[in-house]
């Protein structure tokens, strides 16, 4: 990692747009602030409208800055899905392990996700709030056995102990780079749609966050 310290903000290899989605009040906006700025507020209030923040992590050598979405869990918030899905290719669908509600309209949330987005999207379920042992509603069981139907990827976490939040990002970072260097080292293909674009290819950044830099490092 230290070696990257010289390399400019703006200079990086990938980047990956990652969208939070699940009900109000089951911690996006925390598991948002912990990963991007170490921060986590007990009184933060309800998201209006989006918000996004970004960081780097090194994955194999490479540089990829993930650029990650939060917005209102509320309905009347729900006029700009298609474009805050627009371009994402990893997704956090999380719950509150102490409120069973948030569970049960996780289905929906991914139905929703998997309208408006490609199907390679890595998606990983997340219970949050597991610093609160003694009021869980929804057993780790139960999550995990979700997940394995719908093919997710699952972590409980605490954006107050920063539990596992560093873990379940770079975990669902990886997974998106691992799918982008394979399309990569992959002939043809240029004519099919996906949420990740193949080495070289011209990206319209109107369309999509999620682009590749090209050739790496260029010159000053």
């Amino acid at each position: 990692m230290a070696g990257y310290s010289y390399r400019p903000e703006d200079d990086y290899d990938y980047l990956f747009k990652v969208v939070l989605i699940g009900d109000s009040g089951v911690g996006k906006s925390n598991l948002l602030s912990r990963f991007t700025r170490n921060e986590f507020n007990l009184e933060s209030k309800s998201t209006i409208g989006v918000e996004f923040a970004t960081r780097s992590l090194n994955v194999d050598g490479k540089v990829i800055k993930a650029q990650i979405w939060d917005t209102a869990g509320q309905e009347r918030y729900r006029a700009i899905t298609s474009a805050y899905y627009r371009g994402a290719v990893g997704a956090l669908l999380v719950y509150d392990v102490t409120r069973h509600s948030t569970f049960e309209n996780v289905g929906r949330w991914l139905r929703e996700l998997r309208d408006h987005t490609d199907p390679n999207i890595v998606v990983m379920l997340i219970g949050n709030k597991s610093d609160l042992r003694h009021l869980v509603a929804v057993s780790t069981e139960d999550g995990k056995s979700f997940a394995e139907k719908e093919s997710l990827y699952f972590m409980e976490t605490s954006a107050l102990e920063a539990t596992n939040v560093e873990k379940a990002f770079a975990e669902v970072l990886t997974q998106i780079y691992h799918i982008v260097s394979k399309k990569a080292m992959e002939t043809g293909d240029e004519g099919s749609a996906s949420a990740v674009p193949s080495k070289g290819e011209k990206i319209d950044v109107s369309k999509d966050v999620s682009a590749m830099r090209r050739g790496g490092c260029c010159s000053s």
